[in-house]
């Protein structure tokens, strides 16, 4: 269990973490010669660990950096003074992290009276009445004599037994609030484990800067371990990175894990004794251990008024890591107050209709501790599916959870995008419905091309998810497919006779070069046929499907484009794409001609272009056999 000290400067937090520990919290000589906590302090027992936080209004941002990620807050008041403004200050900090267990140290009870011991308990009880704190014990204790201190010491181990150990679900994430060299280990940074475990050997990052890095060795409560996980305070020996590539505020990750930004959406609550937060201030944020300037855009509201909560997108001056669930701290832009804080709900948020009451209800599913509540309605929300991995992510979600909660809410997944069924059903219909509809704007035509349709369905949706879409009414016969024409079962486009037999006539001059045919005109006069006739009829077969224009007047049979169809893809699976060179090599024929036939295939949407390649968009399938 991680502690965390909490109260006003000189009320003896770090002298009673010595008398609990027998470890001495201040380091620096600054420390040791002002007599006073400058920067945060370490002690550890077997099972539990202390971070001892500096209590001067000045450095709460020192404070701030070891206060998230604790579980249980140690308010450290001295029975003389009673409660002070830093008590109350660090008491709302606690409120605001959302840290519900804690304990009431009152300290120096051997210099006070019995009549201060009690004015200060009942200022302590009637300060802690409203909040997450009312019930904590009150523990008068005296370091120096070690009055007090085994009945505490008892409690925390107790509080620490019924806690048992933190879920170790998602993948790793370390908030780093200390860096140093140490001989013989290298680069070493500590903080504590926010998820996730972690071991020698293991590979990760160093985020916002994207700096991999190698776990060489670990200490987990400042003993030598193999393995550390979420709730621990951890230092790690890293190689991959020097001492000055670190600072207090970054992350060491898991690789899945680095997605930096510069906004995210909030649930922003306004301490009761500070003005209403208005839209657009400025402030500075304490995430993890990080401290950076930013702006608070209110969602469909001015202000919120003090004691109240509201939907808030926050944008950051730089870069940050962080994932939905963080707590973070918000004080004024001058860092001389706190003004609320509150929690990340979406690190992905949307640019456009911020406060629309879609978006805000889904503020409030994000808000919702179970997972499977935000899942749910985005699914509602959204006809093309909701993408798995961005979701994950967000929540730091490992594939075994994404699994359990996809089967719950019996979506329907494609790949990493999943569908409610309702919509999933919607979309089928819809496409049916697409369909019947082409048929009758142009009854002369075989059918629509597999990505029209697409669009035709839902512009939005994705390719692998309309393939998956389109495989159930292909195979129960709903839809039919005749070379590369999606059509309905019951509609047909017959050529003419005249055409049927001039076609059969011409045919097999295409079929003896099928990747290299003679054009429109080497047609015309190796036959002995009209140019504009041959024209006419190569235009009028490529509508129903035998053949495709390739390039200007050069047509290739439908067979051959379904062959050529499948060459591409083959190159693709070799290499991740395909070239005119390569192409060449495998039919044949000059460099001109695999040029024309992969334009073609980009202009079609069955490849994409990407500067001298050509990336596979569509399924060979799509063109028959």
């Amino acid at each position: 269990m991680i502690i965390g000290t909490a109260g006003h400067i000189d009320h003896g937090k770090t002298t009673l973490v010595k008398a609990l520990t027998g470890v001495d919290c201040d380091r620096l000589k600054e420390e040791k010669a002002r007599g006073i906590t400058v920067d945060l302090g370490y002690a550890y027992t077997p099972t539990l660990g202390f971070i001892d936080v500096p209590g001067h209004e000045k450095l709460i941002h020192n404070m701030l950096a070891g206060a998230t990620g604790i579980d249980f807050a140690l308010l450290v008041v001295a029975a003389d003074d009673g409660p002070m403004p830093q008590t109350r200050e660090h008491l709302e900090i606690i409120e605001l992290l959302g840290i519900k267990r804690g304990a009431v140290a009152l300290t120096k009870s051997d210099i006070t009276s019995a009549e201060q011991q009690l004015q200060a308990q009942t200022a302590i009880t009637e300060l802690l009445a409203d909040t997450a704190l009312a019930t904590a014990p009150i523990f008068p204790v005296a370091a120096v004599s070690g009055e007090g201190i085994a009945e505490l010491r008892a409690h925390l181990e107790e509080v620490a037994s019924e806690l048992g150990e933190r879920q170790t679900d998602g993948a790793f994430r370390l908030a780093i609030d200390r860096c140093f060299t140490l001989s013989g280990a290298g680069t070493v940074v500590t903080g504590t484990a926010f998820a996730g475990s972690v071991k020698a050997g293991d590979q990760l990052l160093l985020s916002a800067p994207n700096k991999p890095v190698r776990v060489r060795s670990l200490r987990v409560q400042d003993a030598p371990a193999e393995s550390g996980h979420a709730g621990q305070r951890i230092a790690l020996a890293l190689s991959g990175i020097e001492k000055a590539d670190v600072e207090r505020g970054m992350w060491i990750i898991a690789p899945v894990l680095h997605a930096p930004v510069r906004r995210f959406d909030a649930r922003i609550r306004v301490l009761s004794g500070q003005p209403a937060l208005k839209h657009w201030t400025q402030v500075h944020l304490h995430l993890g251990a990080e401290d950076v300037p930013a702006r608070v855009a209110l969602l469909n509201a001015t202000d919120i008024a003090p004691g109240s909560e509201h939907w808030a997108q926050i944008t950051l001056d730089r870069e940050i890591g962080t994932l939905a669930g963080d707590r973070f701290i918000l004080r004024d832009a001058s860092a001389r107050h706190t003004i609320g804080g509150g929690q990340v709900l979406d690190i992905f948020p949307p640019s456009r209709k911020k406060g629309s009451p879609e978006r805000l209800a889904m503020l409030a599913a994000l808000a919702d501790d179970n997972p499977a509540t935000a899942l749910q309605l985005a699914t509602e929300q959204q006809a093309a599916g909701v993408e798995l991995d961005t979701y994950a992510l967000n929540r730091n979600l490992d594939p075994a959870m994404l699994q359990t909660i996809v089967g719950q809410l019996n979506l329907k997944r494609v790949g990493n995008t999943v569908f409610s069924p309702s919509h999933w059903l919607a979309l089928e219909e819809k496409l049916l419905a697409a369909l019947a509809a082409e048929h009758e704007r142009a009854p002369d035509m075989p059918g629509v091309e597999r990505d029209r349709l697409r669009r035709l369905t839902l512009p939005t949706l994705s390719r692998p998810a309309f393939d998956a879409l389109l495989a159930a009414p292909l195979a129960s016969g709903r839809i039919a497919q005749t070379n590369a024409w999606l059509h309905l079962p019951e509609h047909r486009v017959q050529m003419a006779a005249s055409d049927r037999d001039l076609w059969q006539t011409l045919k097999p001059l295409l079929d003896a070069e099928p990747y290299g045919p003679p054009r429109v005109r080497d047609v015309a006069k190796a036959t002995g046929v009209g140019e504009d006739t041959v024209r006419a009829l190569f235009k009028r077969v490529a509508r129903i499907g035998e053949a495709y224009p390739v390039a200007h007047d050069h047509y290739f049979t439908a067979s051959a484009v379904a062959a050529l169809a499948r060459h591409v893809a083959a190159l693709n699976t070799e290499h991740g794409f395909a070239r005119a060179a390569s192409l060449r090599d495998q039919i044949g024929g000059g460099r001109k001609v695999a040029i024309h036939i992969l334009e073609f295939f980009d202009r079609i949407g069955y490849t994409r272009r990407v500067r001298d390649t050509h990336v596979l968009r569509g399924s060979p399938e799509q063109f028959g056999s």
